[in-house]
């Protein structure tokens, strides 16, 4: 399942201009009835203030030249978020083969390791694809012993689209799985000819229908912060905040934590878990067995 900037592009620009109503921009209705939803492309361009040749050869993948000036234009018309607007610009700017680009490293520095086994919270340190490439122990009693795992199974989304436990784990699953896909469309838009990546979507395509219809919405987001409500079989409920931190040396890299407000139940949860450390896991295995 090829990743191919110019329809990409193409697709993206159609779902941005397709969520949008004359309404919403306040343009006058007339002419006959649409017969898809959105505004049409001599809308969009006169809201952009470009010609409509122009922005049709934008919308058919040609992205070759156009100016920072233009894509800012377009962005405003469409009212794309900051996510929306760098994933426009990516794929804009992608040359028409980047298989040269060198692979990243799946090694982590020791120094982060050792920041990582000190932190007091569950945390983990992320690449790309979602992939999950180092943690520290009250992240494998929150998530799972991920040590467990062939190495290329260590991915968000393969957990949250092919492990069955990550469903009843997360209790809002849909929307971090919605997250997920997200942050995976970020990364197409950088990396289009990346193998690993194609053969990941290819995967989750073919095994996930709900991944396959987050996939065709062409919605992207990039890693931050927020608060997820977790189900652990052993503690119960909690909820807990994360934050996601991009290594400024290493920017494909990412530190993400999770923690729970001080002296709140969730707070108490958390610590618990931490007494149990890696056993938390091979605990909840058990108590999820026995349902």
């Amino acid at each position: 399942m090829d990743v191919d900037p110019r329809t990409e592009l193409s697709e993206f620009l159609r779902s941005r201009r397709a969520r949008l109503s004359p309404d919403d921009v306040g343009l006058p209705r007339y002419g006959r009835t649409r017969r898809v939803p959105g505004l049409r492309r001599e809308e969009l361009a006169q809201l952009a203030g470009v010609s409509v040749a122009y922005y049709t050869r934008l919308e058919q993948g040609n992205g070759r030249n156009v100016s920072d000036e233009v894509l800012d234009s377009i962005a405003r018309a469409l009212r794309l978020n900051e996510a929306e607007y760098t994933h426009l610009r990516n794929l804009a700017a992608c040359p028409r083969d980047n298989k040269k680009k060198k692979k990243t490293s799946r090694g982590v520095r020791p120094a982060l390791k050792h920041l990582l086994d000190n932190v007091g919270v569950p945390a983990y340190i992320g690449g790309r694809r979602s992939d999950v490439l180092a943690w520290n122990p009250m992240a494998a009693a929150l998530f799972g012993d991920w040590a467990e795992l062939e190495p290329r199974d260590r991915n968000w989304a393969r957990f949250i689209f092919l492990q069955p436990s990550y469903q009843e784990l997360f209790v809002n699953w849909e929307s971090k799985a919605a997250d997920v896909v997200g942050f995976l469309r970020m990364d197409a838009g950088c990396y289009p000819n990346d193998p690993e990546l194609t053969a990941l979507i290819g995967e989750l395509s073919v095994k996930s229908e709900l991944f396959r219809q987050l996939w065709a919405k062409h919605d992207v987001k990039e890693k931050s912060f927020g608060t997820k409500v977790l189900r652990h079989p052993l503690v119960g409920e909690m909820t807990l905040s994360y934050e996601t931190l991009r290594m400024p040396s290493e920017p494909d890299l990412f530190f993400t934590t999770y923690h729970a407000e001080p002296g709140t139940p969730s707070a108490e949860a958390l610590q618990l878990l931490a007494s149990w450390g890696k056993d938390a896991t091979r605990s909840g295995e058990s108590v999820r067995t026995q349902r």
